[in-house]
This record gives C-alpha cells, structure tokens and sequence, in this order.
C-alpha cells in the first residue's frame, strides 16, 4: 500500500497482535479502515484479501489460516490426519506484512493464496 496512513495502520495492527495478541473487535475494525484505503488505490486482491481476513477472523474469532508453503504438500496417509486449526498469529502477522507491498510478485502470489484459502475455509 502506498498510502503512508494505511502503512502506520499497517504497523499499529502489527504491534497491538503483538503486544495484546488477537482482539477481534479491534482488528476488524482496523482491517475495515485499511480496506478503505485499499479501495482508493485501487487493488482488487488487497482489497478482497483485507475483507476475507477481517470477516474470517469475525466468523472464527480468530485466524485459522496457515501461512502458504513454498513447497507442494503431496498427500500421504500421514498428512490426511484432520487437524483441528489453531489461531495462528505469526500466519496473521505475515499476510498483513504482505499487505503493506503487492507490488513484489511474490507477495502478490502469496496473497492470492490466502484469498483462495480464505474462501475455501
């Protein structure tokens, strides 16, 4: 994002998950604002990214989404285990460093990832 408010924005997200770890009012209402300044720059993925973040972590209350492998997983019999999901903050903390640069290719792929994650979910 260009935008240096939504950058601080950015920043201030990052360090309250940190410090007082998920609160779903007040990250919802944080990755709401974003998305508006998502919105005025005009970025489809970010901005759809940013709404199914917020809206997943009000359905779930929490992040349940892992951060997307480099490698393909191959399906055996020891990973078709169900595993129930777990909040995964280091998850939330990086697709939230994604949103701060969707120009990088490989951010941008990244985040794409977690939208069809997120919509899978």
């Amino acid at each position: 994002m260009e935008n240096p408010n939504a950058q601080k924005l950015i920043k201030k997200v990052q360090s309250d998950l940190i410090t007082n770890g998920l609160i779903v009012e007040d990250i919802v209402a944080d990755l709401k604002k974003l998305r508006e300044y998502a919105l005025l720059e005009e970025k489809p993925v970010l901005v759809k990214a940013i709404r199914l973040t917020y809206e997943h972590i009000q359905n779930n209350n929490g992040f349940l989404i892992e951060i997307p492998s480099d490698e393909p997983v191959e399906e055996t019999e020891d990973n078709l285990n169900v595993v129930e999901p777990t909040n995964d903050l280091e998850s939330l903390n990086y697709i939230l460093s994604l949103f701060k640069d969707i120009e990088n290719k490989h951010n941008l792929a990244d985040l794409k990832e977690y939208n069809s994650k997120l919509q899978d979910f």
